[in-house]
Formats: structure tokens, sequence, C-alpha cells
């Protein structure tokens, strides 16, 4: 497989924590007896934050299973989540806004959201593979800057219970924490990374023992597709 595109500047994941828990800083997190998270984030970012962050450590872990009840319940502890979606849930469910850390802001510095493809396929269908990746980069600009209703129809196809408030929620926190426009796509687009990107989040997640060492960078993404600028004048 190969990343041709990396939607997404920033890794959307979130811990959130109750507004008078005491924690200012991500760093602080290390304080609380308790952090609900998936097995993966366990075995991903938990190990990045315990290498990067003192304090942090392998008793605070506890299951996530994707029901916000156990959090809103224990004031002392925080809570894995999406950003875009959680933070409203918890508001929803017990009347209050949970202070929010995003990993991406604390040094977390993956893109997310990739398209990826098999590698013979991409260097036989080197146009098709652009028109894709173009397509959409265009769509991402058009539904953020322009008018987003057909996108909004067509999610509420997939998902008939969201509501119009949280999809409204959601836009606004991928504008506001730069989800998309920050960084690299500023200036070259939508969907743009590099090899700085790449070799920054690997070498944290080899020093943090979650990945091994001596992969080859170079085939693991291009970024031949992107970085073009093409959508950028529907920001207009």
């Amino acid at each position: 497989m190969v990343e041709v595109a990396a939607i997404f500047q920033k890794e959307p994941q979130v811990f959130l924590v109750h507004p008078d828990a005491g924690i200012e800083k991500f760093e602080d997190l290390a304080k609380l007896p308790t952090i609900f998270m998936s097995l993966e984030g366990f075995a991903s970012y938990f190990q990045w934050m315990k290498q990067t962050f003192p304090g942090f450590r392998d008793e605070q872990y506890k299951p996530y299973n994707f029901d916000p009840q156990v959090f809103i319940v224990d004031k002392q502890s925080a809570m894995q989540g999406y950003v875009t979606s959680e933070p409203l849930g918890i508001y929803k469910a017990a009347g209050f806004w949970p202070k929010e850390f995003l990993l991406a802001d604390a040094g977390f510095d993956t893109p997310s959201t990739l398209i990826e493809a098999k590698t013979d396929y991409v260097a036989a269908n080197k146009d098709l593979i652009q028109r894709f990746v173009d397509a959409t980069i265009i769509g991402w600009y058009n539904y953020l800057h322009g008018d987003p209703a057909l996108g909004n129809a067509a999610i509420k196809v997939d998902n008939p219970e969201i509501s119009d408030e949280q999809i409204a929620f959601t836009i606004d926190k991928m504008k506001t924490t730069g989800m998309l426009e920050s960084g690299l796509a500023l200036e070259k687009g939508i969907g743009c990374f590099d090899e700085a990107v790449q070799k920054s989040f690997y070498d944290k997640m080899v020093k943090a023992g979650a990945v091994p060492e001596g992969v080859d960078l170079s085939k693991v993404y291009t970024n031949d597709f992107v970085c073009k600028g093409v959508g950028m004048e529907l920001k207009k």
C-alpha cells in the first residue's frame, strides 16, 4: 500500500476532561488516575505520551467502550474522542462542555484521513489516481467554503440519525482547529504532505517503541498527486 494524499493535516483525536478537574495543559493529564481509551490508542498514541511526557503510566489505561457515561460519572478521568464529535455528545448528555486537549497540538503530528491504494495499482493508473485525488480535494474546498447542502444530504443518507446541530458543530471544529487547512495545506492545498511530515511522526513512534526501525518511507507515501494548489481558488 502507498499513501497518495493526507486530507487532514491533524489527527482529530482528543482527550476530554471535566472542566473542574484541575487539568490546564496536556501534560496535566498524567495527574489523573484514569484515562479511558481504546486498545489501539493504548498501543499507539499512549506509548508516545509515555515517552514524551513524564508521569503517564500504564495503570491509567481503562478500556473505552464508546459510551461516555463512565467518563461523565468519574470527574477525575479523561476520555478519548474526536474533537469533531464527542464534545457535543458530552454536552448533550450531561449539560457541560468538557475541556479538550488535541493530541496534534501536543506534538502528535501525524496527518490523518489518508487516501491509500495498492502500490502497483497507483503505478499503472496515475491519471485515474490524480483525478480521484483532485476531485476529493475540490469536494472538500466546496464543502468548507461553499454550500455544504449536497454533502450534508449525502451524510444523512448514510447516517440518518445525525443531526443538523452535529453537522454544524463538526464543520466548525474542522475549521477552527485547522484540521484540513493548516501546515503545508495553507500554502500548497488540502491533501499536501511531504517527507519531513512523514519522518517527524515516524521517528517519534520508533522512539516510543510503537513501530520498528528501518522502514523506507519513500515506499510508504508519494506526494506526486498533491501539493499543487488544486481547488484553493474556491476559498475566495
